[in-house]
């Protein structure tokens, strides 16, 4: 391409890239949220679980429980999972499942929940009544359970003791010798980065696409309803050279938005880090690298095949109709390959569009480098970027579409 061309698809981009940014709402979805996302969802979203765990063991939970004998080892455990209780006689049921009479006072949540529990033999049968949409119910169930468990293996221990047997032998006859934690040869390095391939390939894809949504909507099918396209038209430029300025523009959106997602996510991994809650992956230069690589491949092809998307669009209104849903093409695969095993997996999985860049990310972020992958997603993600640049470029190359409606 000559410097002339190149100045032409320089001039489009910076012009393209002026006009979108100066809406105050696009610097919040192209700055702001990228930058903020990730802090929230790690750090804020952990401090509200913690803030409602905590609100929930502060709750001072009332039950009835139901028997005609009850064991005072029982009683003391219920009082010390912090629930009060008031003791009635069992009635005769078919089962003790059955609600019968109590169904109302629960569902009215006059108490948290009803213990039923009765002998048979040697044996103890019991059922708990609770209202599954209340978080009071559900909490009175958890700890009755919690307390039902404990004293269960008081008395487990106690018949074997009184049966003149060693409790501990006879309880844990396989014991692991020394530290769990040391027997595992993988780093706190792999683990984290593990842990991180879960989830960061189907952010950063979705992220990817989003970001490049709204720009290549409004760079397109926007200017066509303005009327502003024909004018892009007028200048000397040829089609191709209005799809590659165009395509930068997007493009450069697109990576600012990545990029500080990117800043987002690494501030809240340190975060987690100095938290002792993860570590932080180990990557070698290589994986960074084909790690990035990978990033632009995707951005590449996805932002070429929303460009050609939005240019057949007559409106506005229906490029978002056509591209929103479209998200789902992301969605599905990404959820799809974070439960594929990486170990032995066939190497054709890699040839298949958005899923190889997905598994590259994963691989990747394992620190895993393995050359016979990385040829075959690189250049399969090479020709499919290819054919979405082509098929971009015939869409602006037809009058009938490049055209205004007006």
């Amino acid at each position: 391409m000559s410097k002339v061309a190149m100045f032409r698809v320089r001039a489009i981009a910076k012009k393209e890239v002026i006009e979108f940014v100066r809406d105050w709402r696009t610097i919040m979805a192209i700055i702001i949220i990228p930058l903020l996302m990730f802090p929230l969802l790690f750090i804020l979203f952990p401090v509200l679980l913690e803030s409602e765990a905590a609100e929930l063991d502060a709750l001072e939970l009332s039950i009835v429980v139901q028997s005609n004998e009850l064991e005072p080892s029982l009683e003391e455990a219920i009082v010390g999972a912090g629930i009060m209780f008031e003791l009635e006689n069992l009635s005769n049921l078919t089962t003790l499942s059955e609600p019968g009479e109590d169904m109302d006072r629960v569902r009215n949540l006059s108490v948290d929940a009803v213990l039923r529990i009765e002998r048979v033999n040697t044996t103890w049968n019991y059922a708990i009544l609770h209202l599954s949409t209340s978080e009071r119910s559900n909490e009175a169930w958890n700890r009755l359970l919690d307390a039902l468990n404990q004293w269960e293996d008081e008395e487990v221990e106690r018949r074997i003791s009184n049966s003149g047997l060693d409790v501990n032998a006879t309880l844990d006859p396989l014991r692991w010798d020394g530290d769990v934690g040391q027997s595992d040869v993988a780093t706190s390095g792999e683990q984290a980065g593990m842990v991180l391939s879960l989830f960061i390939p189907l952010v950063l894809a979705i992220w990817t696409y989003s970001s490049a949504l709204q720009p290549s909507i409004d760079m397109t099918a926007g200017e066509r309803e303005r009327g502003t396209l024909e004018a892009l038209l007028c200048l000397p430029c040829t089609r191709l050279e209005l799809l590659l300025g165009k395509w930068a523009a997007v493009a450069t959106i697109t990576g600012v938005g990545v990029v500080l997602q990117i800043f987002g996510l690494l501030f809240a991994i340190g975060y987690l880090a100095s938290s002792s809650l993860i570590g932080l992956p180990e990557l070698s230069i290589t994986a960074i690298l084909l790690l990035i690589t990978a990033i632009l491949l995707f951005a590449v092809m996805i932002v070429a095949i929303e460009l050609a998307l939005a240019m057949r669009s007559h409106s506005v209104k229906e490029a978002g109709s056509i591209l929103a849903p479209m998200l789902l093409l992301i969605v599905f695969p990404a959820l799809f390959t974070q439960v594929i095993n990486l170990d032995g997996i066939e190497s054709v999985w890699f040839a298949i569009p958005v899923v190889n860049i997905l598994l590259a990310l994963r691989e990747l972020l394992m620190n895993r480098i393995i050359p016979g992958h990385i040829v075959i997603w690189a250049g399969t993600s090479l020709v499919y970027a290819a054919l979405a640049a082509y098929y971009a470029s015939r869409q602006f190359g037809r009058e009938d579409i490049v055209t205004s409606l007006s």
